[in-house]
């Protein structure tokens, strides 16, 4: 096999604060074993298009503490095609791309095993802050962005205790409700639901309030993942049946942005170093991943088959804790 004299450093799917830091760690790690960077912008789009830019020292300089991501995200509906998976791994080989560091997550790693599929080398890193990458116990972004929510939920909290109010709050995390779960514990939440727990809406949530309130609570919260039910249904319905006041709130995209917490910029500068390393070691094909604290490397397909289970301790805990 060819050594690897230039890579090409994507980013795809949703933005994860970290992103940046692990792109910074990806160029440093090159230059330092004398390899060329070369930034893609826009996700698989940009490798279609051609949209590519030199990456250097300067050029990294000072991204460690950014958010979102230098390089762009972009959805890519010609990439789902096979047409336009070759015309990427084509792309690849006139830019003289000899590997490509994708940072994203799980549809973002399927892509790149469309890429190897084709002949060219690929070393994931997963960046997302849902946390729902099986094969990892940790991905990018996820403690910011849990600690955003938790911060914006402590404020709520300051209102709904001052009016006596129960504040339902719908979290991100698309079909995983790790950021919910998290969140619920670290503010101490009336209730939480999830998607991997079925929903008892009398059972999980309203009797719970009610016990609460005999307990002498005056102000309730109530954590939804986006995945798992409506936090303006829930808001309706929680009114409606204790007749406490109830108010909704999404917190959407700001749980994406801001500048990464500490433990977001070690993993990503980790894994944006071990990406770099087993493609100059001659290794592809390999999804960066954290088992604990230790980082470790799998192979693409067998990483994709595999499935988060959600914490039944961390549940049950929290049933307990529960005010």
């Amino acid at each position: 096999m060819e050594p690897v004299k230039r890579i090409g450093i994507l980013t795809s799917g949703g933005d994860a604060p970290g992103m940046n830091a692990a792109i910074r760690a990806a160029v440093l790690t090159a230059c330092h074993f004398e390899i060329e960077s070369v930034g893609i912008r826009r996700g698989y789009n940009g490798l279609i298009a051609g949209d590519v830019l030199p990456l250097t020292r300067k050029d990294v300089e000072g991204m460690t503490n950014l958010g979102g991501t230098m390089l762009y995200t972009a959805r890519s509906a010609e990439f789902y095609t096979k047409a336009g998976q070759k015309r990427a791994a084509d792309n690849c080989r006139f830019l003289g791309l000899d590997a490509l560091v994708v940072i994203g997550g799980d549809g973002s790693f399927h892509g790149a095993l469309e890429l190897q599929r084709l002949g060219v080398r690929v070393a994931c890193v997963p960046g997302t802050i849902d946390n729902d990458i099986g094969c990892s116990t940790y991905t990018i972004g996820f403690d910011t962005a849990c600690n955003t929510a938790i911060d914006a939920m402590d404020k709520l909290n300051d209102t709904m205790k001052s009016h006596e109010r129960c504040s339902v709050v719908e979290v991100m995390g698309h079909k995983s409700g790790h950021i919910a779960l998290n969140v619920g514990i670290a503010t101490g939440a009336t209730a939480t639901l999830t998607p991997e727990n079925e929903v008892d809406f009398e059972a999980d949530v309203i009797a719970r309030i009610r016990e609460a309130r005999l307990r002498g609570s005056t102000h309730f919260t109530v954590v939804v993942a986006e995945g798992a039910y409506s936090a303006h249904d829930a808001a309706e319905r929680i009114q409606a049946e204790t007749g406490i006041e109830a108010r909704a709130t999404t917190l959407g995209h700001i749980q994406r942005g801001g500048s990464p917490l500490t433990r977001d910029r070690v993993t990503a500068a980790r894994m944006g170093y071990r990406a770099v390393t087993l493609l100059r070691d001659g290794e592809s094909g390999k999804i960066v991943v954290m088992n604990g604290d230790v980082c470790e490397t799998v192979d693409i397909e067998p990483g994709l088959a595999m499935k988060k289970s959600f914490d039944a301790d961390m549940c049950k805990m929290q049933n307990v804790l529960m005010k």
